[in-house]
């Protein structure tokens, strides 16, 4: 079974997070999640998701602390999840390699539908409000 790493960013503006829709097409096409992509063998996490939102939301973010690590299964690959804090610092996000975006609150969060990987972040997110401060 193939294993691919994955960094995400939790970017936060003003407190609020920014979450990108899958396009329908692609695997889990639909969900929200939290944005980035898979890492190249020549890249760091931390240029992996530079790269990967400025590519899918035209956006630059400082790359902060990691937040959770973590393995998770589908039936057909294994992914494994770095998610760092991010500090949004330039451009407006544009729909330019998902379906949307949003900017959402902590208790706006809940209502979108997210894949089972990155649903396991909703609840600390709701809870850690430290999160959501500016750093």
């Amino acid at each position: 079974m193939p294993e691919i790493e994955v960094a995400a960013g939790l970017v936060f503006r003003e407190g609020r997070l920014l979450i990108a829709q899958r396009r329908a097409g692609d695997h889990l096409g639909g969900f929200w999640e939290f944005p980035g992509g898979k890492r190249r063998a020549e890249e760091t996490f931390t240029e992996c998701l530079r790269r990967e939102l400025r590519e899918e939301l035209g956006i630059e973010v400082e790359v902060l602390e990691l937040v959770e690590a973590l393995p998770h299964t589908y039936p057909e690959k294994t992914v494994h999840l770095r998610f760092y804090r991010c500090r949004w610092i330039r451009g407006e996000p544009q729909a330019l390699g998902c379906d949307a975006w949003a900017w959402v609150t902590r208790a706006g969060l809940n209502q979108y539908r997210f894949p089972p990987a990155d649903e396991r972040l909703l609840k600390p997110l709701a809870r850690d409000a430290a999160l959501w401060e500016p750093r």
